[in-house]
């Protein structure tokens, strides 16, 4: 007999289907960008090496009065806002280029794809909203007891809802809580342990046996969209001054940054478990210094001492003030 497999419930499954156009729609939108990147460096305009990014509303504006025949680097700089301002000589200088009537009609062309999937991605979103909202599981408890869509937000509620407790771990947004509970469900019972969930996402290393030798191997596939969502809350979660961040800090300098990465989304998945498991649950970070006071200082001190008598050095320690 095969053993069964995950199939979320009814209303997960529609969830999953909306997040995942969505991710899609903005993964279209983004290579939308980048077309338009590449069609403006054709006319030898390298606005982005001054913008942050191509989706500014100081870029917009240029890209506007591009299309609309305008064609003065100098005028153009001048619809610049905000810290733009102060980068004036530079852009004046990435916006001189040979941008011509051909260029417009496909920049046009390209602007309007962008706008549609922003649009699309927004009323997405929205529906996600709804959706997540009408779940009786996803649901919070406020004060007075009230519940229903919209109850357990507030810092009084007696119980959070599912996405604001997400929302306290480090790297995790709204927009990528939707994404975990649209993918894993808010139903824990389907995994009787964090390790079999962390073992169905693929996110810990397979053990491959041959004869006596036993030998780690690659995590595997898994569930790509989840896989991707909590790779990004990694990368966020690694920069920040907190246990997640510390942790990435720790491992990172012996396995490399891509193997940290994964450690730390399979620590947050595991985190995500307990919380899912248990409504009543609320994160708490343990600190950046949780490592650190963990150190027995006695025994690291010896086998500091040990390592440098064994280098010819004689150690006398004195009690720093």
């Amino acid at each position: 007999m095969l053993r069964p497999s995950f199939v979320p419930p009814a209303e997960i499954r529609q969830l999953r289907d909306y997040t995942r156009l969505r991710t899609d729609l903005t993964r279209d939108r983004a290579r939308h960008w980048q077309r338009l990147e590449k069609l403006l460096e054709d006319a030898l305009i390298k606005v982005s090496a001054v913008a942050s990014t191509m989706d500014t509303l100081s870029v917009r504006d240029m890209l506007e009065a591009l299309i609309a025949g305008e064609r003065d680097p100098k005028v153009l700089a001048g619809l610049a806002r905000g810290k733009m301002k102060a980068k004036r000589a530079a852009l004046i200088e990435a916006l001189t280029g040979k941008f011509d009537g051909h260029h417009a009609e496909l920049a046009r062309m390209l602007l309007d794809q962008i706008d549609a999937l922003t649009a699309q991605t927004g009323t997405l979103t929205t529906r996600i909203e709804e959706l997540i909202a009408a779940i009786p599981a996803a649901q919070g408890v406020d004060a007075d007891g009230t519940t229903g869509p919209g109850a357990g937000t507030g810092p009084d509620a007696a119980r959070l809802n599912a996405i604001t407790r997400l929302d306290e771990v480090p790297g995790i947004s709204a927009h990528g809580a939707q994404i975990i509970l649209a993918e894993i469900g808010l139903d824990m019972t389907r995994f009787p342990t964090h390790g079999h969930l962390v073992s169905w996402a693929k996110l810990c290393p397979r053990t491959i046996q041959s004869g006596a030798k036993n030998r780690s191997g690659k995590s595997g596939k898994g569930n790509p969209y989840l896989k991707g969502i909590l790779g990004e809350i990694a990368t966020a979660a690694a920069k920040t001054d907190t246990f997640l961040g510390e942790r990435y800090r720790r491992i990172v300098k012996r396995r490399g940054k891509l193997k940290a990465l994964v450690a730390v989304a399979r620590t947050i998945l595991v985190i995500i478990w307990h919380l899912l498991a248990d409504p009543a649950a609320r994160y708490e970070d343990l600190g950046a210094g949780y490592y650190a006071s963990r150190t027995d200082t006695e025994r690291k001190t010896r086998n500091h001492i040990r390592q440098l008598e064994a280098l010819g050095y004689t150690v006398t320690l004195t009690q720093a003030a």
